[in-house]
């Protein structure tokens, strides 16, 4: 699997607008055969900060996305969009996607 997170700081302008500004970019991304998960977070800290974390099955699966339309299209409005140019970790993980934690289990449930 391939697991991507992205921190996007977004002008304060926009930062309300952010989600559903990127929303048709979200959803053709989670529409991808080889797409396994596409979350968007903001931080507690900073109302301006979204941070992107993505799954796909394989490096074609991320090769793939990167060369869509809608990737070409989200990045370019997102350029617009953004303070900084966002930082980024990408690494290939084993297995196909989310773990259980074993530290933490629901009690009286």
């Amino acid at each position: 699997m391939i697991f991507i997170v992205v921190k996007f700081t977004v002008r304060p302008d926009r930062a309300e607008q952010w989600l559903s500004l990127v929303d048709d970019f979200t959803q053709a991304t989670r529409r991808e055969p080889g797409n396994l998960f596409f979350d968007w977070a903001r931080s507690v800290e900073d109302p301006n900060v979204f941070v992107l974390t993505e799954g796909f099955a394989s490096q074609e699966a991320g090769v793939e996305h990167v060369q869509s339309e809608h990737f070409k299209a989200g990045t370019e409005l997102m350029s617009e969009l953004v303070t900084t140019t966002p930082d980024i970790i990408n690494v290939e993980a084993p297995g196909d996607g989310w773990s259980k934690m074993g530290e933490v289990t629901p009690k009286g449930v």
